[in-house]
């Protein structure tokens, strides 16, 4: 997605995401599909051991006399709750992400005939001066991070926070209660037990709906945090 996602009014440079793959792979080699590894793993042992850690913590502290489950709201509240703060351990592994695996999503299109089409039509409509947009070339999160810091300012590790974090909290409300729902669904239908089959079908359904509902912040958050600052002018003043 974060490939896919144009950024300031350029050529997308992928149509889908098996075209991305396919494109990655010829002009990258396999392994390309693996830039901001260590920037992932990263995100993964800040954001998600730091929701799951409030979460269950929370979850204990608000759960009812033997270990009654709270009401779904409740869910759904401390869901967001700790969404919110792990998004924001988070934002400096996931603003390294985001530029390392954008830096080749780039790759050919600057030669393309339809971007620079499109380039010149913006030149021509808007009278504005396009600068082009290297490649970062971060080698390591580490290497990210602290050049970030030392070309951006500290303060530059959080940029785009507030629609990560706007995003951790739709994500999360949105999986808790479409998962409910539909496992409630599926039990209601007759077909399914409360199996594999169904949690499975749930999950799904779940997945589909969190997509959707995400999906804006998502686009938001990755065009903020992987924006250049063009002429002393930021491309994007904020998420709206």
């Amino acid at each position: 997605m974060h490939v896919l996602s144009g950024e300031g009014g350029a050529a997308k440079a992928h149509k889908s995401s098996f075209h991305a793959i396919r494109n990655i792979i010829s002009q990258e080699g396999f392994f390309g599909l693996y830039n901001g590894l260590s920037a992932g793993l990263l995100r993964q042992a800040t954001y998600t051991t730091t929701r799951l850690g409030i979460y269950t913590t929370l979850f204990d502290m608000v759960s009812g006399p033997e270990g009654a489950p709270p009401p779904f709201y409740l869910k759904a509240l401390i869901g967001m709750s700790a969404g919110a703060v792990g998004a924001f351990i988070g934002t400096p592994a996931d603003l390294s992400l985001i530029r390392m695996t954008s830096d080749g999503s780039s790759c050919g299109t600057q030669s393309s005939l339809r971007e620079v089409e499109q380039l010149t039509d913006s030149l021509i409509q808007n009278r504005q001066k396009i600068t082009p947009r290297p490649e970062r070339g971060y080698t390591s999160v580490v290497n990210a991070l602290a050049r970030i810091v030392q070309e951006e300012g500290f303060f530059a590790l959080w940029r785009g926070c507030g629609p990560t974090i706007a995003r951790a909290m739709v994500v999360n409300a949105a999986q808790l209660a479409s998962y409910s729902q539909a496992k409630q669904f599926l039990l209601g239908t007759g077909y399914f037990g409360d199996n594999i089959g169904c949690h499975f079908g749930a999950s799904m359904i779940s997945g589909l709906v969190t997509t959707i509902a995400s999906m804006p912040v998502d686009i938001a958050k990755t065009r903020i945090q992987n924006m250049k600052i063009i002429d002393g002018v930021p491309e994007y003043k904020g998420s709206l």
